[in-house]
């Protein structure tokens, strides 16, 4: 699938890291470091503009190493960017660890995953269908 993009940062086009990588890893487009405080968060540039297939969206997700190691996370994640959006990629950090975390121009931010999706189209009903799970949520399996 080719995606058209705009690169106006100082950072090179996104990449995947490895061969089988689903996520393309987005940089930091910022001019110096910020500094992102416990509980705080930032609306982070990257200075890249899409422009996806119809029946596409790009995920943004964190990345795993800035939230095991600093407490880096994306505060509405995965962030869905629509096909019919074009303005720039913006991630929205947020520093969930009690230390200061300083984020550096052209760091790693997120990933984006680009995932086709379908439509529907809702039909009213009084009752659904039954399932061995029925209402059973959050717990309902167990922990083993």
């Amino acid at each position: 699938m080719e995606v058209k993009i705009v690169n106006r940062s100082k950072n090179e086009l996104p990449e995947y890291a490895t061969t089988h990588s689903a996520g393309l890893d987005l940089r930091a487009d910022i001019e110096e470091s910020i500094i992102l405080k416990p509980l705080k968060r930032a609306l982070v540039p990257t200075g890249l503009y899409i422009e996806l297939p119809v029946g596409c969206e790009a995920q943004i997700r964190p990345r795993s190493g800035l939230a095991a190691k600093h407490g880096i996370g994306i505060v509405n994640s995965p962030g869905t960017i629509d096909a019919d959006y074009r303005g720039e990629i913006k991630i929205i950090l947020v520093n969930l660890s009690d230390e200061e975390y300083t984020l550096n121009p052209g760091e790693r931010i997120a990933q984006m995953v680009i995932a086709k999706y379908e439509r529907v189209t809702l039909k009213e009903v009084d009752l659904l269908g039954e399932t061995s799970r029925g209402e059973g949520g959050f717990g309902s399996t167990g922990k083993k």
